[in-house]
């Protein structure tokens, strides 16, 4: 599954610092912007898998019905 995200990049001091408008508590920091890209986007990922684990194990021996959504913004 591939999704789009709107990353932010910032240079502050010495640092660039980087977050996901979308998604809430993935933010980096690290001292090139190459680093600051990489270090999001496997942020990014550990945060959604975390994410779906944690609603899987909620919803484990629940009747749910699962289906995608697609939305456009």
């Amino acid at each position: 599954m591939e999704n789009t995200f709107t990353a932010v990049f910032e240079k502050v001091d010495d640092w660039y610092i980087g977050y996901v408008e979308e998604l809430p508590g993935a933010n980096v920091q690290e001292k090139t912007l190459k680093e600051v890209k990489e270090s999001l986007r496997e942020a990014v990922e550990l945060i959604l898998m975390a994410n779906r684990e944690l609603a899987e194990q909620e919803l484990s021996g629940k009747n749910v019905i699962r289906e995608e959504i697609k939305v456009s913004i």
